[in-house]
């Protein structure tokens, strides 16, 4: 059989080994150092690279979680959309599965943070959106970026201009396109809802391989399946994002109780009449016999000289909390506050362990019967050297049709980050996190799609999405009726 025409830049993978297609017999790559029997149907001309060099591929293989293998047949640095609306069309006709991949991250620590291979495209193709890494527009409104922009790099950009996104993550270094494919939660949640929220338009790359641009008025119906939509309907080059005014400087509470009645009616104080800018929480579990501690932290941003009487704000919460700080920074050094974190645990070597995360929105009701049984399981050596964040938000500040949240006015994020001492077997903690979120169900909980939760079935699915699974599958059958799309999260199976 003849060889089909190299393609224009698509990737020579190593030892000047080019790819030049895909052999649908033997279900794999065809190079120039391949044979080439069988039937071969010739890679596209490309602006960027196609590579099946095997540093990349095994970069794309695994992600932050490291509980997954997901290795794909070759990965795409995209130089154009039209690289990736190439790509999709051509995994069509192959039957290839494509997956974006965010490899977020600092320095050369970059993969996808994704923590259960919801990423992965497992004998696809892999995507490496940090290839789409343009800021085109800052106005005083608004940012237009390509989703593979982290909001570390939009908020320094933002702020050089006196501007700031809204809703923050906690940790920054993670791209633009992968948080609003899932939802992005942070510390103003109670006042602008998930960083989905804050989306004013999108340019998607269908399961169809169609390029479009979609607002909540033009391409509504796609522009609603792809927020929190999971990379189910398309994949997100580039969104405009709202920006508001950045405030100088952060006063910090840190209240802390050991009961957690009390915490939950003070958290819920907060929350009603707003007094704080920024609101989380988190549970600080100790060694057997003594209480578990929980931590209220809230911010007040403001510009000028420190607030007077800061201690008025808490003076009529009952019972005082046993042990309270006040913290005055700067605004960019407490929403950078995670960096010293990450980089704490890069250096104390749990970074680059599995991490068995578990993500649950809770219903206010029953919130706290299930920390109740959840602290009866859950030990200071299972949390490691992670965090357990819990702090309650409105739920109508949710506006993302897909980001599920419990059908009630108030919800408590049980967001379980554990970073497990070196060494530690994962697979304990994934049966918990299994038996964990069946409770939280029970409970009307649902799941925010970050996390690890082993053996989800249709079932499951049907249950979390509710009257939205409809919607959802008559969108993918629309947007993507291959199911060429993000394979990773197990959606459709």
């Amino acid at each position: 059989m003849n060889r089909p025409p190299l393609a224009r830049r698509t990737l020579l993978t190593g030892l000047a080994a080019t790819v030049i297609g895909f052999n649908t017999t033997t279900r794999a790559w065809a190079t120039t150092n391949t044979p080439t029997t069988g039937c071969i149907t010739p890679v596209p001309p490309l602006d960027g690279t196609l590579t099946t060099n095997a540093a990349t591929i095994t970069a794309h293989a695994h992600d932050f979680g490291r509980l997954t293998t997901n290795t794909p047949h070759a990965v795409l640095n995209p130089a154009s959309d039209q690289d990736i609306v190439k790509i999709i069309n051509y995994a069509r006709a192959n039957g290839l599965k494509v997956a974006m991949n965010g490899q977020a991250g600092t320095d050369n620590d970059l993969e996808s943070h994704s923590n259960y291979g919801q990423a992965g495209a497992a004998g696809g193709i892999s995507i490496n959106a940090r290839a789409l890494n343009r800021i085109h527009t800052i106005t005083p409104t608004s940012a237009t970026v390509d989703a593979g922009v982290t909001w570390a790099e939009l908020t320094a950009a933002a702020l050089a201009q006196g501007l700031t996104p809204p809703c923050l993550t906690d940790y920054l270094h993670l791209t633009v396109g992968g948080t609003i494919s899932i939802g992005g939660i942070g510390n103003t949640v109670q006042k602008y809802g998930l960083q989905t929220d804050t989306v004013d338009s999108l340019d998607i790359i269908t399961g169809t391989g169609r390029l479009v641009t979609a607002t909540p008025t033009k391409n509504a119906r796609l522009f609603h399946a792809a927020l929190a939509g999971a990379g189910q309907v398309g994949l997100i080059v580039r969104a405009t994002l709202k920006l508001i005014p950045a405030p100088e400087r952060a006063l910090v509470f840190n209240l802390f109780y050991t009961d957690l009645s009390a915490y939950m009616r003070d958290q819920e104080a907060i929350l009603e009449d707003g007094r704080f800018q920024g609101q989380v929480g988190e549970i600080q579990p100790q060694p057997a016999g003594q209480p578990t501690r929980f931590k209220i932290e809230t911010a007040i941003y403001y510009n000028g000289s420190t607030p007077a009487n800061p201690q008025a704000l808490i003076a009529d919460l009952t019972p005082l909390p046993q042990e309270t700080t006040i913290t005055d920074t700067t605004y960019q050094e407490y929403i950078y506050r995670a960096n010293a974190f990450a980089q704490n645990l890069k250096s104390i070597g749990y970074w680059d362990q599995p991490k068995p995360w578990l993500s649950l929105f809770l219903p206010a009701t029953t919130t706290h019967q299930f920390i109740t049984q959840a602290l009866s399981v859950l030990t200071p050596d299972d949390l490691g050297q992670g965090l357990l964040l819990f702090y309650p938000f409105h739920t109508n500040k949710v506006t993302t049709p897909l980001a599920i949240t419990p059908g009630e006015p108030v919800a408590y994020l049980f967001d379980f980050l554990t970073f497990p001492h070196p060494g530690t077997d994962p697979q304990p903690a994934l049966a918990r996190n299994r038996a964990l979120y069946d409770s939280a169900t029970r409970l009307g909980g649902k799941r925010y799609l970050v996390g690890a939760v082993p053996n989800m079935t249709t079932t499951d699915w049907q249950r979390h999405y509710g009257p939205h699974w409809r919607t959802l599958t008559a969108n993918k059958n629309t947007y993507d009726p291959t199911h060429t799309l993000t394979p990773g999260q197990r959606i459709f199976q």
